[in-house]
């Protein structure tokens, strides 16, 4: 199916769909977006924010602002790519390796996940889920969407700022008086790793959250003094190209 706008696309949801939705939530500016579009044409939103990391306080008060604003509690559920990172032995000690594999964590998909909220809260197989997918983002995308279209009837998504630009992401946010997240201050997006753009930051200014997620991968202090040796060979190099004490 066809949609002209990301406008026309929303009508219909609400319209012909029911009205009630899910929104994959991840606090970045697209899926705030996201839920601020499905707001203007009343769209009964169920918010599900998908954790990398269990308990993160950084990641909490995010949820407990927007829950507030939008006046609408965000449900917490495990990302698929944590289990994919246990069941990888992503940056695990030695020791926990026989017990991971012991326990043998579930590959749960994206769609298994919300399939589970969509049971879980009685809303339907075919409840829609938006997420915040804007065309203009990537060619990958742009892709996507010029052949797969802004609504999936195979895998009940849909996108409902398919046709933003970013600078329309941007206006919507600051015209609706919502914050965006302190992801965007330490890490310049939305927190989704562990490699050292998340977690040097974390060290530095979150050292709380930064030993909550050495507990789930303790050998992710690697990833860091992977760069910080790097950034000292370089000054190194630099010293001794000019000269100075290395």
């Amino acid at each position: 199916m066809h949609f002209d706008s990301s406008d026309d696309l929303c009508r219909y949801v609400k319209e012909e769909r029911g009205g009630r939705v899910l929104l994959s939530f991840s606090c970045g500016k697209d899926s705030i977006a996201s839920w601020l579009q499905l707001r203007k044409y009343n769209i009964a939103v169920t918010p599900v924010y998908l954790y990398r990391i269990p308990g993160l306080h950084f990641v909490e008060r995010s949820l407990r602002y927007y829950e507030t604003w939008f006046g609408t509690p965000i449900l917490r559920m495990p990302h698929p790519v944590l289990y994919r990172w246990l069941n990888e032995f992503t940056f695990q000690a030695p020791e926990r390796l026989a017990i991971i594999d012991q326990v043998d964590p579930p590959n749960f998909s994206y769609d298994d996940i919300f399939d589970i909220v969509r049971d879980a809260y009685n809303l339907g197989g075919e409840c829609l889920m938006a997420t915040g997918v804007r065309a203009r983002d990537n060619p990958y995308r742009w892709s996507a969407v010029q052949k797969y279209g802004a609504l999936n009837d195979t895998r009940y998504t849909f996108f409902p700022v398919f046709d933003w630009s970013k600078q329309q992401v941007v206006d919507a946010i600051r015209d609706a008086g919502v914050k965006l997240p302190i992801d965007y201050k330490l890490f310049g997006r939305s927190f989704d790793g562990l490699d050292w753009r998340f977690m040097k930051p974390l060290k530095e200014n979150l050292p709380e959250d930064y030993a909550r997620v050495l507990e789930w991968f303790p050998m992710a202090e690697l990833e860091v003094k992977r760069i910080e040796w790097r950034e000292a060979y370089y000054r190194r190099q630099a010293a001794l190209a000019t000269g100075g004490t290395p």
